[in-house]
């Protein structure tokens, strides 16, 4: 094992030795120490990615889709985004040449487009509780994060909306992610033409992280893009949808002017997407449709089981309208210190659950249940949580 150079010891990026490694991370790694624990910790669907999907990657591969692809992706899989993003949320017709770009995962199309886009000094706004990565980007990048705290209800109202521009005309940018990791919470089309317009009137960049889209319950997703198409930076991927965490492909989408810097970015950060999980990617879009619609209805099944359960151990929790995450109070009677709390709970009935305070302000004496978990293990779960409710309460 070779030891460094004694004078290369303190060299380092400054900036990055500043922000913790992704505390969700840690958590779950910690907790993977204890033998036979549940984690809820990680939003991991549990689904098999598809046959059909999987067939198409093995096609690819045997046909030799092991070089270099175009920068911004195969043209057929722009196309299939561009015909996706209208035949399922309304957004605009998006050019396959440059109003596109395939990214490795939506994180890598989040990191690409805040670095394309923004400059050290400029401040973004970000709605918290919030999912920490967006924060620990725009640290690396330099930018001025102006937080808006949700909390209790978590949902950015135009009220709190127009506060905070009013006290930040200057503000750049805003990050907005719905339905919502953590808490789950999503828009009605009404609250979201209330904010489009909002934000309209201030000329601001939008980054529309829109991961979960397809796992909304009860009524439809309404883009962000579909709204606001000048100023809206589409986010989006397959890992959610379709359970394909592991094929890490992600995609952007804007209009051209700024999708050439997003472009840009993104050819440097890591060349272009692996051949073979653009063909699974296509296939999924074109021909995977119900299998996103298959495992939305299994999400909400396992929602209703776990909220249920909350509620008879004496958590409360906004009802999460989408994605498969629940954001839920921890009672009074219990120690209401969340990392206190989840790390008790870990040792005590084996049931691994994380902080809401790392999810940012308005997360502080909550938890994030992930429900992306097998029906059983969720079942079990709930009665490890009122089996600890019933020894610590």
């Amino acid at each position: 094992m070779p030891e460094v150079n004694p004078a290369l010891a303190n060299r380092y990026n400054k900036e990055l030795a500043k922000i913790l490694p992704s505390p969700i991370r840690v958590i779950d790694q910690k907790f993977s120490a204890i033998d036979g624990i549940i984690k809820l910790t990680l939003g991991e669907p549990d689904f098999a990615v598809p046959d059909h999907i999987k067939a198409a990657t093995k096609a690819a591969i045997d046909a030799d889709d092991s070089h270099y692809a175009a920068p911004h992706g195969h043209l057929s899989l722009r196309e299939a985004i561009s015909d996706y993003l209208v035949e399922r949320f309304d957004a605009p017709r998006y050019n396959p040449n440059g109003e596109v770009v395939v990214t490795v995962g939506a994180s890598e199309a989040l990191f690409a487009t805040m670095n394309g886009l923004l400059n050290a000094g400029e401040k973004i706004i970000i709605p918290t509780p919030t999912f920490p990565m967006y924060e620990a980007i725009a640290d690396i990048i330099g930018l001025d994060v102006v937080g808006i705290n949700t909390a209790p209800d978590f949902v950015l109202t135009p009220e709190k909306l127009e506060a905070t521009l009013a006290e930040n005309p200057d503000a750049t940018a805003i990050l907005f992610n719905y339905p919502s990791n953590p808490t789950g919470v999503t828009y009605s089309a009404e609250q979201i033409e209330a904010i489009a317009a909002i934000l309209k009137a201030h000329n601001m960049l939008v980054f529309s992280d829109e991961i979960y889209a397809e796992l909304v319950y009860d009524g439809e997703h309404v883009s962000m893009a579909s709204l606001l198409p000048d100023q809206t930076i589409l986010i989006s991927g397959l890992s959610k949808s379709h359970a394909m965490t592991g094929y890490r492909i992600g995609y952007v989408a804007g209009p051209a002017a700024l999708m050439a810097h997003v472009g840009k970015m993104h050819q440097f950060l890591v060349t272009t997407a692996p051949g073979p999980m653009m063909a699974a990617a296509e296939e999924a879009l074109r021909n995977g449709r119900q299998d996103a619609i298959d495992m939305r209805d299994t999400y909400k099944q396992r929602r209703d089981l776990v909220m249920a359960g909350l509620a008879e151990a004496g958590f409360t929790a906004a009802q999460p309208g989408g994605a498969f995450y629940i954001f839920a109070k921890i009672p009074a009677t219990l120690n209401t210190n969340d990392m206190e709390f989840v790390i008790d709970l870990a040792e005590t009935v084996k049931l691994g659950i994380a902080p809401g305070s790392i999810f940012g302000a308005g997360g502080e004496g909550y938890v994030r249940l992930s429900y992306a978990a097998s029906t059983e293990d969720l079942t079990e779960a709930v009665n490890r949580l009122k089996q600890y409710v019933a020894l610590k309460g």
